[in-house]
C-alpha cells in the first residue's frame, strides 16, 4: 500500500511540526481587495498572509468602511481559553500585515497577547454591537 503524500503546513513547513496557528479571514469583494482601496497590493497582502498562516477568502463581511478586514480567528485551543475571533480593519499597511502574521504564529487569540499596535485596528462588527 503506497503511503500518502503529507501536505506541508503554513508557510511550507512539515505538518504536526508545532500546534496549529490560528487561522486569518481574509475579506476580498466589493470594497476589500478591490481598486477603491488604493496603494495596496491586495493580491501580494493575501499571498504574504497564506505564506505563514491559513487564510479563507471571504466575500463581503458587510462592513466596508473598514476595508480592508481581515478576522483573526483563535484556534481550537484558543476557543478553549475563551478566546473569541477579532476583527480588524484599515489594514493597508504592510507593517500591519507582518504585526497580524506574528500574532498569529505566536498562537493568536486566547494564546498570545495581542500586540498593541493592533489595539488601532481592532472593531467590532455591527451585529456584535450590544443595542443601546
Amino acid at each position: 500500500m503506497a503511503e500518502r503524500p503529507k501536505e506541508a503546513g503554513p508557510g511550507g513547513g512539515a505538518p504536526g511540526s508545532g500546534p496549529a496557528p490560528c487561522r486569518v479571514v481574509v475579506c476580498r469583494d466589493c470594497c476589500c481587495g478591490s481598486p477603491k482601496v488604493t496603494g495596496v497590493d491586495h493580491a501580494a497582502q493575501t499571498a504574504r498572509l497564506r505564506a505563514e498562516v491559513p487564510v479563507r477568502v471571504s466575500e463581503c463581511l458587510d462592513v466596508c468602511d473598514q476595508a480592508n478586514v481581515i478576522v483573526v480567528q483563535p484556534s481550537a485551543a484558543g476557543r478553549a481559553a475563551g478566546a473569541r475571533p477579532v476583527w480588524l480593519g484599515l489594514v493597508n499597511d504592510a507593517d500591519a500585515t507582518e504585526d497580524i502574521i506574528a500574532w498569529a504564529r505566536a498562537g493568536g487569540p486566547g494564546l498570545a497577547p495581542r500586540p498593541d499596535i493592533l489595539d488601532l485596528y481592532a472593531f467590532t462588527p455591527p451585529r456584535r454591537r450590544a443595542e443601546p
